[in-house]
């Protein structure tokens, strides 16, 4: 059956279809060493099912137990009201955090709304938009409770409800997934670093400095006032912002690529598969691998890895040493760690078996950890461009298996 849910549905205030909404604005939470857990705005992104834990605080058992109105239960759909509002994403069943203040926890009506699909209508482009456009503020953008009468939902029969949201949350739950394994494979790596490099160092490893651990590379933006300098299909060309979108371990383009002419006219430098992109400034410190070649903007300080050393080593190096690097970094408006800071930085040059014996253990993780990612990116393209099409009318619901 083809319809339009936009056109052709009833549509009704997002209050409408709530059996309440949890909300603790205004409220500043004390926190703790330890404890529960207390998730903040920047925990939900539209691009994970459910809570990223990132620079998460501790609440203790009696400031949860006593400071909420109210807490969020399994099912429920986190909305952020400031900073970046529309930001949602599922509650997880068990539950194990607690929200403050500048998001909003949303409990279905589940005789009128089917969760997941509610999920998939306020990340759709329509709500997203609408959203955007009504939030006031220009510093930080606010959407306010009194906002969310706005918002109308369509709502077809609890069939197609439920049709549409179990192809969003099915095709998302795999991308968690999937994240969860990496995640995984990167622990496991991580240790492995830990034990042979850190804690059962070789006293007798040279102590050097990372311009012996491959080739230091900065980075350049050919002129924007120049259009052909740039293209969509060209050298690829990485920013800190294209880092801070995509969280993948390996990128191989940006939002931008340039063009051979752009490249000509600007002190970009073309860098090969395995090079260990660093972000120096505006952060300092997004880390990722290049999959194929690849040229950055001047907000990177980049390491070629020489060929006895490997990319492993390097990237988990680099990790492992970002507060060294942060402290060596100067500047009054920004911190930024320059190229010869960052070529000074100590490093220690182990033997070679031990780095072969690294690069040997990471191999086969680092090409699983990429051909998840791949798949990831499949999936959210075909999640994005079915979605619109699903519920436009431009795809028959009822030939959606899941």
């Amino acid at each position: 059956m083809k319809f339009d849910i936009w056109k052709e549905c009833p549509k009704v205030p997002l209050p409408s279809v709530l059996l309440t909404v949890v909300d603790n604005r205004g409220k500043t939470v004390p926190t703790a060493p330890s404890g529960h857990k207390l998730i903040a705005t920047n925990c939900v992104r539209n691009e994970n099912l459910y809570p990223v834990y990132e620079k998460i605080r501790y609440l203790s058992e009696e400031t949860y137990r006593t400071w909420f109105r109210a807490h969020p239960e399994p099912g429920d759909i986190i909305f952020v009201c400031k900073g970046t509002p529309g930001r949602v994403c599922l509650v997880p069943d068990p539950i194990d955090f607690c929200i403050a203040q500048d998001m909003v926890a949303l409990r279905a009506d589940p005789k009128i709304v089917y969760n997941k699909y509610l999920l998939a209508v306020l990340r759709s482009f329509q709500i997203q938009e609408q959203i955007l456009s009504t939030s006031v503020g220009d510093v930080i953008p606010h959407f306010k409770k009194s906002f969310f009468d706005q918002i109308m939902i369509p709502i077809p029969n609890m069939d197609i409800q439920k049709s549409i949201g179990d192809f969003y949350y099915t095709i998302s739950e795999k991308t968690e997934l999937n994240k969860k394994i990496n995640d995984n494979l990167e622990q496991q790596a991580a240790t492995y670093f830990q034990e042979l490099f850190i804690n059962n160092a070789n006293p007798m490893w040279q102590i050097s400095t990372i311009s012996d651990l491959g080739t230091v590379v900065g980075g350049s933006t050919p002129s924007k006032t120049k259009p052909e300098y740039y293209t969509n299909n060209g050298i690829a060309w990485i920013t800190p912002k294209d880092l801070s979108i995509n969280k993948s371990k390996f990128i191989s383009h940006g939002e931008n690529d340039i063009t051979e002419l752009g490249l000509k006219n600007s002190s970009a430098t073309v860098m090969p598969k395995g090079t260990v992109l660093f972000s120096s400034r505006a952060p300092i410190g997004y880390i990722a691998i290049a999959s194929n070649e690849v040229t950055t903007n001047q907000g990177f300080k980049s390491v070629i890895p020489y060929s006895e050393i490997g990319t492993a080593f390097v990237y988990f190096f680099l990790k492992h040493s970002l507060p060294v690097i942060e402290s060596a970094a100067s500047g009054s408006t920004f911190k930024e760690i320059s190229g010869s800071a960052m070529k000074n930085i100590p490093a220690i040059i182990p033997d070679r078996n031990t780095l072969d014996q690294f690069n040997s253990f990471c191999a086969p993780i680092f090409a699983q950890q990429k051909i998840l990612e791949e798949q990831n990116h499949s999936l959210a393209m075909l999640r994005d461009s079915l979605l619109p099409k699903l519920m436009s009318g431009a795809i028959d619901i009822a030939s959606i298996q899941i």
